[in-house]
């Protein structure tokens, strides 16, 4: 028998993971500039790519959930947001980055919105309260420490570890989804809208 708040916890160490990438990079965009021989200013698309990635993807996440159950997506997540995190580390070009960045964003779009649903699926009414409380709180923490944890891993060390740092976190993550998490699903689930999500893709990515 899982603890109660065990769910909530796995929930918020993958949503710390995926708003500690969206800020993490910006201390350390010189250091990357220089490595990768481009302007700072060029690399700014690596974190906006990242971001445009999370808007047209997150209204995906839901539909997918729940055709194929919440586990088996949220585990695709953290394996997408690891492969992404990976080949980050590994870029010799901005291309590479900004592609690479993109991966990530889709993982991390996967992840917030069905570590949700799993807390609503999974938590008695009476402790969702508490729960969300687990999940906001790493949220909140992430964005603040993201830049100064950027700035240091590239001051004392190779900037690549800003990815590489990733992986035990999503190897301890996998395996916590894999022991606890139910796989959720719904027995009929609707068409994916595909019309609807093209324009909300197109829609937000322009914004």
């Amino acid at each position: 028998m899982r603890p109660p708040m065990l769910v909530p916890l796995i929930v918020a160490c993958a949503l710390f993971m995926e708003n500690l990438d969206t800020t993490v990079l910006a201390t350390a965009l010189p250091a990357v500039a220089r490595a990768l021989h481009e302007d700072p200013l060029h690399l700014s698309l690596a974190i906006s790519s990242y971001l445009v990635s999370l808007a047209v993807f997150i209204p995906l996440s839901g539909w997918m959930a729940e055709r194929f159950g919440a586990r088996l997506i949220f585990r695709s997540a953290i394996v997408v947001f690891t492969l992404g995190s990976i080949l980050c580390g590994l870029s010799e070009s901005i291309f590479q980055l900004i592609g690479a960045r993109v991966l990530q964003g889709v993982g991390g779009a996967m992840m917030v919105p069905v570590g949700r649903l799993l807390i609503l699926r999974t938590i008695p009414k009476n402790q969702l309260v508490t729960a969300m409380a687990w999940v906001t709180i790493p949220a909140l923490i992430a964005p603040i420490v993201g830049p100064v944890v950027g700035g240091f891993i590239a001051t004392y060390s190779s900037w690549r570890w800003i990815f590489l740092i990733n992986l035990p976190i999503s190897v301890l993550g996998l395996y916590l989804v894999l022991r606890h998490i139910p796989n959720l699903r719904e027995e009929r689930v609707p068409p994916l809208d595909l019309v609807g999500f093209a324009i909300s893709g197109i829609g937000l990515s322009t914004l």
